[in-house]
Formats: C-alpha cells, structure tokens, sequence
C-alpha cells in the first residue's frame, strides 16, 4: 500500500560520499524520492558505474524505481590545482595564466592557469571575473598573449579547480567537450533517462546534443540548465530546443543582479507551462541542512514558493551529496509539499495551447475528473505524449496514473508533475482487460478505492478504427 499521501511536485536528490550506499538510497526512495541525479562535474566513470549499481540494488530492495539524471558539465571554465590554497587581498595584482599545465606562481605577482587559453579573446578591460562562486571578484586591467592581469576587488581563499563565472560576457566555448562527449556516452550504456546539460546559451547547444545521443540509440531526454544572462535572453528558443529546463539558481544568480533572481525563476516556469516542458528548481533550498538538522525559516518560504509557482520539480544538490542530513532533507520537502498543495487555490493552466482534437479532448478528462469527488485520471500511453500533455494541463486535485509498457517511457514520466506512473504489459486483442488489470494494480497498491471515480483516456476499436475516447468508470 501506498505509505505517502498523493503528491504533484516530484523531488531530485543528487548522489553523493553522504548518500552512496544501498542503505541510504533505500531509505530515501521509502521518502519518496522520484529522480537521482548525477553530478559529473566531480565525479569519474567507475564512481558513476558504483552509483547507478547501487541506486538500481536499492529499487530492488524497496520495490520503486527511480528515474536517473547525468549532469553534464558543459562549457565550464576552471582555476588550476594548487599545493595549498592562496590567501588573495584586495588590490593585490593576480594573473590568470593561459599556457595549459602552466604552475601555479606563488610569489611576486601571484598567479594561476584556467583551463580555457582562448579567455583572452573573450573578456577586455574593466570586464569583471568572479571566482568560487563569486566570493571572490577580480578586475581586468591588461588582457597580454599568456595571461589575463587582474587586479582584487574581494580577495578569499583562492582552492584548487575553483569555478570562474564571468557575468555580462559571452564565452565561445563548445557546448560539449571532450570529458562531456565521453561521460554522455558512459551514461547512454549505463541507460541514463535525462541529460542536463549546464550552462545553455542558445537552441543550438541542445541540438548538438540532441544529435549525440540519437546517433548512440539513446532515447533519454535533455534537460537545459540556464545559468547565465544568454540563456535568459534565448529562453523561449533555449525550452523549444529541449525537454525541459532547470533553473539553475547557483551560478545563475552570481551571472545575473541577485535582486532580478527571483523575477526570472518566475518567468522561465511560466514559459515552461505556456510551452508545456517541465521544469525543475535548483540549488539551495535546504543549503542550512548541509550542517544542521532544521531548515531556516526563509527556506520553507524558498520551497513554499516553488511549489506554489507549480515548477514540477525541487531538487537537493549539496544537502544530499555531503550533508549530514540527507534523510531528514526529503521528510522537510515532502511535508512541505504536502501542506502547500493542500492548501493552495489554484486554476488549471489554461496557456498551454491546444492544437489538436486530442489535446482537446485531454482538458476535457482534467475538467471532467476535477468535478468528481475522489476522482483520478488513468491514462494508457506508449508514447509519453498523453500523460505529458495532462501534466502540463495541472488538474487541480486529481492524480495522473499513467501506464506504459514501454520502460524508457514510464522511466522519463517519473519527473512529470501530477503523473504517477506504472509499468504493464497491454493486452492490445482486450483494451479491455487492459483497463481491468490497471483497476487491480491500483488497488493493490492504495492509490485507489472500489466505487472511486476514474476518467479513463484510451483507444479503443470500432471496427477497423481506432478511436480515441474518455470514458468515465467507477473502481470495481
């Protein structure tokens, strides 16, 4: 039986030294966990095979699958390792040195490679490079052949491999790189379900690597994650090229005015839903939980907010890789989802276009089902299209039970708002039966109860046609 109460907002851990173990991963699937997620940004092949056997060892012990997502680190921009971190202060002169494998220079005027010699191509005079998150913000006073000359606005520790972020400037670097090119096939053969690929910037990078994956057999979907002012300028072109979008609020917010933060999580979850994708809110929203076992008060609004915003997702990132308190991360998300939903008043999304007879039909079943008192949806789909299309409409109170018999289908349905899916064989000669065997498995599974209401959607044969119907039925 189904231990949780129904939820729509579906919640991605990431795997971390803190979660990498078949105990642990078991008990956040029991909480309810729907998407795994990989960050390859720090970690190698072996460590991703371990991970994936370990997530699939805990699906079987628990008896629930969950949808696994790579992180693709994309066109990223890093420091060079040090022996010893440097202490950098302000107006100190700091050069960031372009010759590959250049050492780190700890005297007189201090200095560190990046991993990107064409940076002097890229970033002028007066342009500002901030470093580790935007700790710490350096200035451009001299752009010469084998370095870029600095000078420290906000010095810090400077760490070994410290992410650069340069806000305003438009970097040419390729979409995929060589470690991409090769962790996307690493995770085409371990059967990874989404791609995220980091830092977007137009239509044309998803199409690369769109193009990847397709000629590699692999039908997993590709998440773009925007994280910079490009992607905002390219948003509707950026949703249309891909499956769904992550806002990415991290490097997001160190790229953009934070005070504007906000506004643009906004806007990219209402263009999702008016373009029908899905779309997932990231990083930072239980960060106090890395190190302490209740969350601030200002992270239940964070979540609250994301929730009422009906983004299909909420994602942990650090808080289950390395924090303490992994378990106690998910409880805090699924009770307050429980609470929002529950109370929020709410209108189904009436921007998303509907084109065809079908879609049509589609809100015409959410209508119906919302009318009836312990309603659901039950929905019979080899596509995805049907139970996609009923998520982006958001019934307002009825669950979206959507059975496939094809796995990479039921597997990507996994991150859609609303949709509950199940695996099952169809028998196509008894449409039918079909629908019965769908009846017992929710029951058996407590999800449903007899005499419940359902709205069906279905083919069904009239004479050599097929038809597509809703049907109204009551549980048996």
């Amino acid at each position: 039986m189904n231990t949780l109460p129904y939820r729509q907002t579906k919640i991605i851990f990431t795997i971390g030294p803190a979660t990498n173990n078949v105990e642990m991963l078991s008990k956040l699937l029991r909480k309810g966990v729907d998407v795994c997620r990989l960050n390859m940004a720090h970690a190698d092949h072996e460590w991703t095979r371990t991970a994936i056997e370990n997530v699939r060892e805990a699906c079987r012990v628990v008896g629930r699958k969950v949808a696994l997502m790579m992180d693709v680190k994309g066109p990223e921009i890093r420091t060079g390792p040090l022996d010893e971190p440097m202490e950098l202060e302000r107006d100190e002169t700091f050069d960031f040195l372009l010759t590959p494998e250049a050492p780190a220079v700890t005297t007189g005027i201090r200095a560190v490679r990046v991993n990107y010699p064409s940076l002097k191509n890229d970033v002028g005079e007066g342009d500002t490079i901030l470093v580790d998150s935007g700790l710490m913000r350096l200035r451009v006073e001299k752009v010469m052949e084998d370095r870029i000359r600095c000078s420290v606005r906000i010095g810090g520790q400077l760490g070994s491999r410290r992410h650069i972020n340069l806000p305003g400037v438009h970097v040419n670097l390729p979409a995929l790189t060589m470690k991409d090119r090769a962790d996307v096939e690493c995770g085409i053969e371990l059967g990874i379900d989404f791609f995220a690929l980091s830092f977007v910037r137009s239509g044309d990078d998803l199409d690369i690597l769109r193009r990847f994956i397709e000629e590699r057999g692999s039908k997993a979907q590709i998440i773009a994650k925007i994280e910079d002012q490009s992607a905002i300028s390219n948003l509707d072109e950026i949703i249309q090229a891909s499956d769904g979008l992550m806002v990415a609020r991290g490097d997001l917010g160190i790229e953009i005015p934070f005070e504007t933060l906000p506004l643009v999580q906004h806007r990219a979850v209402r263009a999702c839903q008016r373009m029908g994708k899905p779309v997932i809110v990231a990083t930072h929203m239980l960060e106090s939980m890395i190190s302490n076992p209740l969350p601030t008060r200002a992270e239940i609004t964070d979540i609250s907010n994301a929730i009422l915003e009906q983004a299909d997702c909420i994602m942990l990132s650090g808080e289950t890789t390395v924090g303490k308190y992994p378990e106690e991360c998910v409880e805090v998300m699924n009770r307050v989802i429980f609470s929002v939903e529950s109370q929020s008043e709410r209108t189904i999304n009436t921007e998303l276009p509907l084109k065809t007879p079908k879609s049509l039909l589609l809100r015409s079943a959410v209508t119906l089902s919302d009318e009836l008192p312990h309603s659901s949806i039950i929905v019979f789909t080899r596509s995805g299209f049907l139970a996609r299309t009923l998520s982006a409409l958001r019934p307002l109170k009825s669950p979206i039970f959507a059975f496939t018999d094809v796995e990479p289908v039921f597997q990507n349905l996994l991150l859609y708002w609303g949709v509950e899916p199940f695996l099952m064989d169809f028998k196509d000669e008894d449409p039918e039966q079909t629908i019965q065997d769908a009846f017992a498995r929710l029951r058996s599974r407590g999800w449903v109860e007899s005499r419940n209401h359902a709205v069906v959607i279905s083919n069904v044969l009239a004479g050599s046609k097929v038809i597509d119907t809703i049907q109204y039925r009551t549980i048996p």
